[in-house]
């Protein structure tokens, strides 16, 4: 485990690595960045962000979403992969917030999760990405790759465990930019197949990283 000082100075230097704590994926209205998380599952942001435009010039609004035909909607996400289930929880989704919520995308983690194909990584995402609430912790694999390597957990994989260790390590009012931040470094410098600990501007902090030195 890192210690406070350690964990506090591996926040700094994160920000100043990465400024822009941003989310990869594109959208303009707060359903279109849930919808986009979903089909985010198991695919690239990358991807994710050129299918979305074609898709939402089809279904410009909440209401045509929720009229579409599945298998219209499963045509334009085809290359996201798992497009059956993805397809039908959009449809399902897009009428559950018509009717239950006035078309508005709820703001608590309690109602988000109970959404068709919403999880508690969706749900955080949305939380701290829209609503901006402190403490939103968003455990993608990137997290969860991370921040074992780094020592800030202890070989944990379950993502619920981790996302509950680092709202106890992590300050509410950083928790939304730092896991967008483990996103991008884990893309730049910390990738899968092997860390570029060479290039890493957390080496000395990080658990392995400090062991090639």
């Amino acid at each position: 485990m890192r210690t406070k000082q350690q964990v506090q100075a591996i926040i700094s230097r994160l920000e100043e690595e990465y400024p822009l704590a941003e989310c990869s994926l594109q959208y303009e209205k707060d359903y279109e960045l849930l919808f986009a998380t979903r089909l985010s599952a198991q695919c690239t942001d990358e991807r994710v962000n050129k299918v979305t435009p074609a898709l939402f010039e089809r279904f410009p609004t909440l209401q045509s979403l929720a009229e579409a035909e599945v298998s219209e909607v499963e045509q334009y996400i085809h290359s996201c992969g798992f497009y059956h289930g993805k397809a039908r929880d959009i449809v399902a989704c897009s009428k559950v917030l018509l009717e239950e919520y006035d078309g508005k995308v709820p703001g608590t983690m309690e109602e988000l999760v109970k959404l068709p194909g919403v999880g508690r990584k969706t749900a955080n995402l949305i939380l701290g990405d829209i609503f901006h609430v402190p403490g939103s912790t968003v455990v993608d694999t990137h997290c969860i790759r991370l921040t074992n390597r780094i020592g800030l957990i202890d070989d944990m994989k379950e993502p619920e465990k981790i996302e509950r260790k680092l709202r106890t390590i992590l300050p509410p009012e950083k928790s939304n930019d730092f896991c967008h931040r483990m996103v991008l470094h884990g893309r730049a410098v910390c990738k899968a197949q092997k860390p570029q600990c060479e290039q890493c501007c957390i080496r000395d902090l990080c658990v392995t990283g400090s062991k090639t030195d």
